[in-house]
This record gives C-alpha cells, sequence and structure tokens, in this order.
C-alpha cells in the first residue's frame, strides 16, 4: 500500500519538465575527469546541533584545506506549529529549519543522508554553496531505507541554503514542508569589516524563516492530515495562492520568544544568520542595527554598515553582526509587520548589563498636559 502511495504521488508530482534536469545534470559526471583532492587531507567529523545554534567552530582558520564530516537524517513527522495547528513536516535531523553547518573556504563536505524506512517519501539534498548542476541535487536522491554520501568543495565564503530537492512539484512542496537548512562557509583569515578588520563575535545564531501554507476545512478549521501524502494536493491547493497561513522562526509560533527567547550580554557582538528558503523577508532589529550586514550573504562582499533593515531574498541566507549596547527586551522580525504581528514572523533577544543614560533616557515621566 505504501509504495502505490508513494507511486500515485510521483506520477502526479513528476510530470512537468524539470524533473528531468537531475537526469541530464547525472549524464555529465565522469569518473574519468579531474578526480578529487582530498587524498591526505585531515578529516573532522561535526556534530551537528538545533537551531537557532551553530556547531562548535572555530572562527578564524588559516591551515591546509579539511573533510569535514557531518552525518544528518531525514524526518517526515508531525509538528504543531502553534496550538491546534499541525503540519506534516519533512525535516533534516527532525527541525525546522535543518541543522546550521559550518565549515571553512576551501574545505570538503561529505555529508552522509540517511533516508529511514520509516519515511514514506524520496529525498535528497540541493546546496546553494556547492559548485556543480542542481547542487549535488542529482548524487544524493535517497528512497526509504537508503543512505548515500556526497561530497563537495566549499570553494566560495557566505552564508547560503541548503534544501530537499526531489524534483517537480515536489521541489516547492518539500521546502514549504519545512526541508531547509543553511550552511556557513567562513573565509580564510575570519571575517572582514568594511575596512578589511577582522571582526570576531561572541555568540552566533541562526534564524529560519518558513512560511507554511496549511488548507482548511469549509468551517475554516485548519486540516490535520496523517502523512504528507494524504496532505499533498490540499496543501498545494494553497500554494498556489502564493500566500502563507503562517510564519514560524524556528518551526513554532514562540519559538525563540518568552522563555526561549536569544541571549546576550551588553558589549557582546552577535552574528545573525536568517535564512528564508521560499519567500523574500526584511528583517529589523528593534532598537538595534545591523552593525555589518554582508550583501546577499556573500562574505566576498564588503558588508554594509548601519543597517535599519535587510533584506533576505527566498533562496538565500543572510548574515548581520550587532554589537549591544543597552539592556532589554530586543524584538527582531520581519518588518513585513502583518507577517510578524498577524502571521508570527518574529523572535526577541534578552540583552543583560547596565543602562547606558546617554543612549537613552526617559526625561520626564508622563504627567497630565500642562495648560501652561
Amino acid at each position: 500500500m505504501k509504495n502505490l502511495l508513494l507511486s500515485v504521488v510521483f506520477l502526479f508530482a513528476l510530470h512537468i519538465p524539470y524533473v528531468n534536469a537531475d537526469e541530464e545534470a547525472s549524464s555529465y559526471i565522469s569518473h574519468i575527469g579531474k578526480p578529487s583532492n582530498v587524498k591526505g587531507l585531515k578529516r573532522i567529523q561535526q556534530n551537528l546541533v538545533a537551531p537557532p545554534f551553530f556547531p562548535e567552530h572555530q572562527q578564524i582558520y588559516v591551515g591546509k584545506p579539511r573533510v569535514i564530516e557531518i552525518e544528518m537524517v531525514i524526518e517526515e513527522k508531525e509538528i504543531e506549529i502553534e496550538p491546534g495547528v499541525f503540519v506534516q513536516a519533512m525535516t533534516f535531523n527532525g527541525t525546522n529549519p535543518g541543522p546550521m553547518m559550518v565549515v571553512h573556504e576551501g574545505d570538503y563536505v561529505e555529508l552522509t543522508l540517511k533516508n529511514p524506512d520509516s519515511n514514506m517519501l524520496l529525498h535528497n539534498i540541493d546546496f546553494h554553496a556547492a559548485t556543480g548542476a542542481l547542487g549535488g541535487g542529482a548524487l544524493t536522491k535517497v528512497s526509504p531505507g537508503e543512505q548515500v554520501t556526497f561530497r563537495f568543495k566549499a570553494d566560495r565564503a557566505g552564508t547560503f541554503v541548503y534544501h530537499c530537492a526531489p524534483g517537480g512539484l515536489m521541489i516547492p512542496y518539500h521546502v514549504v514542508s519545512g526541508m531547509y537548512g543553511a550552511i556557513t562557509v567562513l573565509p580564510t583569515g575570519g571575517l572582514k569589516d568594511q575596512h578589511g578588520k577582522t571582526v570576531t563575535y561572541d555568540r552566533a545564531y541562526y534564524i529560519g524563516e518558513q512560511g507554511w501554507y496549511i488548507p482548511q476545512d469549509k468551517d475554516g478549521n485548519y486540516k490535520r492530515f496523517n502523512n504528507a501524502i494524504e496532505a499533498y494536493a490540499d496543501t498545494l491547493a494553497v500554494m498556489r495562492g502564493l500566500i502563507p497561513t503562517h510564519v514560524t522562526y524556528n518551526g513554532k509560533k514562540g519559538a525563540l520568544t518568552g522563555a526561549n527567547a536569544l541571549k546576550a550580554k551588553v558589549g557582546e557582538t552577535v552574528l545573525f544568520v536568517h535564512s528564508q528558503a521560499n519567500e523574500d523577508s526584511r528583517i529589523h532589529l528593534i532598537g538595534g542595527h545591523g552593525d555589518l550586514v554582508w550583501p546577499g550573504g556573500s562574505f566576498n562582499n564588503v558588508p554594509t554598515v548601519d543597517r535599519e533593515t535587510w533584506h533576505v531574498n527566498g533562496g538565500e541566507a543572510v548574515a548581520a553582526i550587532y554589537t549591544f549596547q543597552q539592556p532589554g527586551l530586543y524584538a527582531y522580525l520581519n518588518h513585513d509587520l502583518i507577517q510578524a504581528f498577524m502571521l508570527g514572523g518574529a523572535a526577541h533577544i534578552k540583552v543583560e548589563g547596565l543602562w547606558n543614560n546617554d543612549l537613552m533616557e526617559q526625561v520626564e515621566k508622563p504627567s497630565p498636559i500642562n495648560a501652561n
């Protein structure tokens, strides 16, 4: 029965011409061509962690390239994105977004991707950081019960999206079902400011913004499905409207607010990486700024400075740095305020430290209007 459902879904989803792109890309791969250059390189295993955190990493590295070994497991699972609203999500390592990976320019990323037989769908991974047709999507297709190992050279510095791209309509369906993440490729010698001086950070946070397209029944109640195949047709109908019903930061409304707020201290420099796999976003830190923002997430670009709002295009990750100068609760949000306040696209940063009245103070408390 499971195989029959898979066949029906894929016959419908893969009818458009794009499905053949991965097959054509595969035809160019030749073992007779230039060989990979990894023999003798040091191998390092990177242990992934759940967002909003980064795995352990060096900010500055100037040695020989290494092979960074990473293992990631695909998980199809139901998640509750706000009380009473459920989605049949597709995830890397069980989280939305998938975990952050961190390497340095010139390193090789060697990923083992596992698709357990408890899943129902074929999956793969497209790295926007990779050089080669379809970002490795043609080399990483795995059916339930399979695993694949794939390697690419991180030949350009920046922050990049990765996502599932199995072909046809399944590409947007998997992405809007939560199946994306990000990788940071730090430049040799570390980050640089607009003057070329080295910049370091005290904390790093990864925020993945997700638009969800959840079907409703005739009474306006959000539907709940048993699996991703059952949800497919109804979800595509909502997707065609191009307007998400919900927006989350890191997989759930309120995932980064209240008790889950991000933390920092006055004087600390924080690196924020924000990714959006499908829609565009406009990021604003209320009460703060983008001290340095790398356009398009490319660390080879000279960072822009003192930004009030910075754009994140659908299908990219953007890096920004800010040094907190005042304590308090900061809102980090999509400055499409409709999406932030009505759909859920917001996070908080709780900053501890001493207040500086020279930067801001209340001169007089509220009082009755003086008629004179």
